[in-house]
């Protein structure tokens, strides 16, 4: 019997016309046995990548996955479109891995999740040996390099799987990774030369945007107000911030979900769904929500608080606008957030080197935060990708910043440190350039200093920005040992010496939350359907996923309840046209689909 090709199985199977830019390469790759690794932005279809190869191979493929949920979720899906899946782990009954081990060695399942620690363990390696698996997919691959910003110890191990398995193929899928962790992931896992696929990482649909924190409340619920009917998440850092900002949006009348490690799973996983299932949900969450989300119309990403460097802010803004329709960025970000996140640097039990390269991913955020020009131009160069136009689409392009001359004032500032010992943080010595009468200035005489009251001319958040900006580009260090204390770098004492200038962002009055004339969408963009009919299926597909305790993307996702709305079929064979519905789709769902479209259609 013929094998068909992989854009036949793309549509006999998962119901899709054509390969997304990209995929079909990927695919070829895999298939023509040369170690691959895919770098992929969120929402750019990787699973395809190796899912149409997984079922083009003789054999079985195991896909290396860092979470339980991820992994259920994507087994339900792919069982959805009548792929014979599953997966293995500690959270499943122990009859029914078994008895899915079993299906494993008859030759049944064409892929099997597992997580890094159970695929490593001696017993499951020299099991899968007798079974000679026909590819290895390792996802969420940053996981493996000390060099990425999210080194999982237990990913390590996963190198020896080109010497114990050398006939299997081997790929791998991350969705961040700058050059340097790309190339320490192929190092490691393919020991040799490999396939380096890296997409654009351009989102042009995405509005960037960053603002000083200031009074965080007011600053949330400006952005959130003219976004009330839309999905959206806000990333919190702690999980006592998270519980209080989910407590606050529903005070404010939000549909606001607390997400976060401390949450009972069954908690978790039912906020989850119903993030995933209704309309107008805001998520409000710690880094433990996010991976495998594939919600396409979260409108919003609202980071409350810094995140710990360039990859997981791009990771984190990457689950806005999946539909490829304009979604908005904003960050908020203090120097309390800087000192907190070195903080968490230095006390990681990582070795010395590791700690110098977060520190220096830190730095490169913090000059993101403080950039003066396209934000996505500032962006796309971390990840190596130069060149370009300015979006004309993030704040900076929207509202572009005053470059001014700062030297007096970085003077004073840095003065004001080095005379009160570079013992102190922002807060005190801002104190002591206005003047200000304290306890803490006058239990150490710091009323006396020659530049205590120098600046009294300028408000208080003039300097405190002045301290961001100086932080950001270098002039300043904040000493973690010291508590926060600033230093001068060499930099800035050669500045305070007359012998080099400053140049400044125009430090203004608070800017509003919502950049100006912002291209993204404040409602949800209109598809061009009717909308009572679009929740119409809607609350079907959310009847559906809960009868059988699935996601509700695993009945359909939005994209083809969209496409249905627009086509309107009313034979199974119109049904199968719709983008997405494969043939085991069609023959689950497709009835139950168009009896309540041929309903619609009477009321109409």
């Amino acid at each position: 019997m013929q094998k068909l090709s992989p854009a036949e199985i793309l549509s006999t199977t998962f119901g899709f016309p054509g390969f997304r830019p990209g995929q079909a390469d990927i695919v070829d790759y895999i298939l023509a046995g040369r170690p691959t690794l895919c770098v992929m932005p969120t929402g750019a279809g990787k699973s395809i990548c190796y899912q149409v190869p997984a079922l083009l191979l003789d054999g079985l493929t195991i896909v290396v996955s860092p979470l339980t949920a991820l992994m259920d979720d994507q087994v339900a899906a792919l069982r959805a479109n009548g792929v014979a899946a599953a997966a293995i782990h500690s959270g499943r009954d122990r009859d029914a891995n078994v008895e899915d081990w079993r299906r494993v060695q008859s030759g049944e399942l064409r892929l099997l999740y597992l997580s890094p620690e159970r695929l490593m363990t001696g017993r499951m390696l020299a099991a899968l040996e007798g079974v000679e698996p026909a590819m290895f997919v390792v996802d969420e691959a940053h996981c493996i390099s000390k060099w990425g910003a999210s080194f999982r110890p237990e990913y390590e191990e996963l190198a020896f799987l080109k010497t114990r398995f050398p006939r299997a193929r081997l790929a791998a899928f991350t969705a961040t990774a700058d050059a340097a962790t790309r190339d320490d992931i192929a190092a490691r896992l393919f020991g040799e030369d490999a396939e380096i696929v890296v997409h654009g990482f351009d989102r042009p649909n995405l509005t960037l945007s960053v603002a000083a924190k200031e009074k965080w409340k007011p600053q949330l619920m400006e952005f959130l107000e003219t976004r009330r009917g839309v999905s959206g998440i806000v990333y919190c850092l702690s999980r006592k911030s998270t519980e209080e900002v989910a407590g606050l949006l529903r005070e404010r009348g939000f549909k606001a979900l607390p997400y976060h490690a401390g949450l009972a799973p069954e908690t978790r996983r039912e906020n989850q769904e119903r993030f995933m299932a209704e309309e107008a949900v805001v998520m409000v969450a710690t880094i433990a929500f996010g991976m495998g989300i594939d919600k396409p119309d979260i409108r919003y990403v609202f980071h409350l608080h810094m995140p710990g460097s360039m990859e997981a802010y791009y990771q984190e803004i990457g689950r806005a606008g999946r539909d490829g329709k304009p979604a908005e960025a904003m960050m908020l970000y203090g120097l309390g957030d800087a000192r907190m996140r070195r903080q968490f640097i230095d006390q990681d039990g990582e070795d010395g080197d590791h700690k110098r390269r977060e520190h220096k991913r830190l730095d490169s955020l913090l000059s993101y935060c403080e950039a003066t020009r396209c934000r996505r131009l500032s962006l796309l160069a971390y990840f190596g990708e130069s060149g370009g136009e300015p979006c004309g689409n993030c704040d900076l392009c929207l509202d572009p910043p005053t470059l001014i001359d700062g030297t007096r004032e970085a003077q004073m500032l840095f003065s004001a440190i080095a005379r009160t010992g570079e013992m102190f943080g922002a807060a005190h010595v801002i104190d002591v350039l206005r003047g200000a009468d304290t306890d803490k200035i006058r239990a150490r005489g710091h009323e006396t200093l020659p530049t205590w009251g120098v600046g009294a001319d300028r408000p208080k958040p003039f300097w405190q920005g002045l301290v961001r900006q100086c932080v950001a580009s270098g002039l300043l260090e904040i000493d973690i040992q010291g508590f926060g204390a600033l230093k001068l770098t060499p930099d800035a004492r050669v500045v305070l010496k007359g012998e080099q200038s400053v140049e400044i962002r125009e430090i203004k009055a608070r800017a509003s939350a919502t950049p100006k004339r912002s291209k993204a969408s404040i409602a949800a963009e209109a598809d061009g359907v009717d909308a009572d009919l679009l929740s119409a299926l809607k609350a079907l597909r959310r009847e559906l996923a809960a009868e059988r305790n699935v996601p509700a993307y695993v009945v359909f996702s939005d994209a083809t309840l969209i496409d249905m709305a627009h086509l309107r079929p009313q034979s199974l064979e119109q049904m199968a046209a719709v983008n997405g519905v494969g043939p085991k789709k069609l023959e689950t769902f497709g009835s139950v689909f168009l009896d309540l479209l041929k309903s619609q259609l009477q009321l109409s």
